[in-house]
């Protein structure tokens, strides 16, 4: 009898091509007019795309869940094959969806000799592939940088590169909180690089030049640009899952952020977050960021000096999910749960010791194979792939973003190839 194959062996025996033409149209337009209107998207080109008859990349900055929609209505008729998480084509709600379209994908954060070959195969086909670079939407509303190996993708093929960049897309849709606040979306399409371009500089020149011009902030944008977004009283909803350290008595876990407030349940230092995103002090006592971001990053400031130390240790308890062998996962769920037990910082690495499916369990990444976790839908967990398998970590605490900027920091202090930004004020201090 023939042996059942899993998703994972499905997944790498297919060989993609480009989606189906009228498919692709049909929903692709769909999308576009209803979209467009709902979240009222517009579209900026610097560029002709009657001029691109060929294969081509397109590079975007990743502002959130949704940028599928604003990406592939800017290129229609154009079709697009995307790469995308390589966990996502286990969710049932998905599965159907990327199988119709051709998507390519990919395990973050980690080298996956699959893609390329993918990639490679749509190509010769006279395709165009989007990538995200950066490896996953923005957590805090600016940019981190891209993943490692972009600049080595774009010089190996060779191929023209286009780009979007997309403004007020995390706005609409954050990361800290899953509703949906319609405001406006502005997305400029531009060209980025030429094949002669590519065939005159190096990978590393092609990364910095991505990082360069994909980086974006989308609270200084509103500064300028003054959008009401609704969050229908609701701003603040789960803030504190992003923004868990307090500015004025540094405790940390004691932020709470309901209805248009973020609160210390400590010293009462808080703000009010307006329909433009912006963070109001509650009164001159107050110690309050000007954006978010600038918050995001004094917690990553933090990070920075604590795992500096070299005794410094993080733990928690957390419960354990990975992927299901034969079945898609049911109810939006992005992992099935199968264990529990205790994840631990420390400066040899990361490790997880406890259970997975009733068994003892345990495995250890040293820092320099973490660069970073994945968040693949919002701030409460955190994902992670150690040999090829994929884990999500669950929390008892809203710790998750304490995690991501402790695991990046001791990343790059132990010698990670995956830097930050250059110029960042508080490395220079050291």
């Amino acid at each position: 009898m023939k042996q059942k194959l899993t998703l994972e062996e499905k997944l790498a025996k297919r060989k993609l091509t480009r989606p189906p033409h009228l498919l692709y149209w049909l929903l692709g337009y769909i999308w576009k007019f209803v979209f467009t209107r709902r979240l009222h998207v517009s579209y900026k080109y610097n560029i002709r795309l009657k001029d691109f008859k060929g294969p081509y990349f397109v590079i975007s900055n990743h502002a959130s869940r949704v940028d599928y929609l604003y990406t592939g209505a800017a290129f229609l008729p154009h079709r697009l094959n995307y790469v995308a998480g390589y966990n996502e084509f286990f969710r049932s709600h998905l599965a159907l969806i990327f199988h119709l379209f051709q998507v390519v994908p990919k395990r973050n954060f980690t080298t996956d000799i699959n893609t390329i070959k993918q990639i490679s195969r749509i190509i010769k086909k006279k395709g165009k592939i989007i990538v995200f670079p950066e490896g996953m939407s923005s957590i805090s509303g600016s940019n981190q940088p891209c993943a490692i190996g972009t600049g080595k993708l774009i010089k190996h093929f060779g191929i023209p590169v286009l780009m979007t960049h997309i403004s007020g897309g995390y706005l609409t849709n954050t990361k800290y909180c899953l509703d949906e606040r319609a405001g406006k979306v502005n997305v400029e399409i531009s060209s980025l690089f030429t094949s002669e371009d590519i065939k005159n500089m190096s990978e590393e020149e092609i990364q910095s030049k991505i990082d360069c011009v994909i980086h974006h902030d989308d609270y200084e944008w509103n500064k300028t640009a003054r959008v009401r977004f609704d969050g229908h009283g609701e701003m603040a909803k789960n803030l504190h899952t992003l923004l868990y350290w307090c500015p004025r008595c540094h405790h940390e876990l004691t932020m709470e952020g309901n209805g248009n407030a973020i609160t210390c349940k400590h010293c009462g230092n808080g703000a009010y977050l307006n329909e433009y995103y912006d963070l109001i002090p509650n009164d001159g006592e107050s110690v309050i960021p000007e954006t978010p971001v600038k918050w995001f990053d004094l917690e990553r400031e933090n990070a920075y000096k604590v795992v500096s130390q070299p005794d410094f240790v993080l733990e928690e308890k957390v419960r354990l999910g990975t992927l299901l062998p034969y079945d898609t996962l049911k109810n939006l769920k992005t992992s099935e749960l199968v264990g529990e037990g205790v994840l631990r910082l420390d400066p040899t690495g990361m490790t997880y010791t406890g259970t997975k499916y009733g068994k003892p369990f345990t495995f250890h990444m040293n820092p320099e194979t973490l660069p970073t976790f994945g968040m693949c839908t919002d701030t409460s967990f955190i994902t992670t792939y150690h040999n090829y398998e994929y884990y999500e970590f669950y929390p008892e605490r809203p710790v998750a973003i304490k995690w991501l900027h402790y695991a990046e920091e001791l990343h790059r202090i132990k010698g990670g190839k995956w830097k930050n930004f250059p110029n960042v004020p508080f490395y220079q201090e050291k």
